[in-house]
């Protein structure tokens, strides 16, 4: 199975639920961000997110593992596609494009943009139907963990989980 890079946000409704473990039990070596991804979580972890400190923790002890752009190739992709969206989401699916990583965003434009490149994805609520399917997490643990992402700020597309959708 491919690894996942994940975005900003993806991480954070995790961390900020205090649901790390769950990514981590899901995700434990094939799991990767960007120096973007991290930069964005101290910035917001310094400007008073303390329920950050986690993942903040999580990212000085190598997980997810950080990854960069390394190749002229991947370079130039970031370099296009961060015109539009923000340096986190341009410089994972860069990396998602030339590694043949999954691409873990909530993120609607930048969504898009990975359809446009073929990317596969993945989000937060697809995550949280993942750790249902795979007997993790019942639905009703699920929909609990949804419930706290919206209390600390996640946009959720969906009320809740249902049924037909694990």
């Amino acid at each position: 199975m491919p690894d996942v890079i994940f975005d900003t946000v993806v991480i954070s409704n995790f961390a900020k639920a205090g649901q790390l473990d769950l990514l981590r039990t899901m995700y434990s070596d094939r799991a990767c961000c960007t120096g973007f991804v991290v930069a964005e979580v101290l910035r917001g972890f310094r400007q008073g997110h303390t329920d950050l400190e986690g993942l903040v923790q999580l990212l000085s002890d190598g997980w997810p593992r950080q990854e960069e752009l390394i190749t002229p190739a991947e370079r130039s992709l970031y370099a296009s596609i961060s015109v539009s969206l923000g340096d986190g989401e341009s410089s994972c699916l860069a990396l998602a494009v030339q590694r043949g990583y999954i691409f873990a965003c909530d993120d609607r434009m930048a969504r898009s943009e990975a359809e446009r490149l073929n990317i596969p994805l993945t989000g937060t609520i697809g995550i949280l139907i993942k750790a249902v399917r795979i007997s993790l997490i019942d639905l009703k643990k699920a929909n609990t963990i949804l419930r706290r992402m919206v209390e600390t700020g996640f946009y959720s597309p969906v009320a809740k989980i249902a049924s037909d959708m694990v």
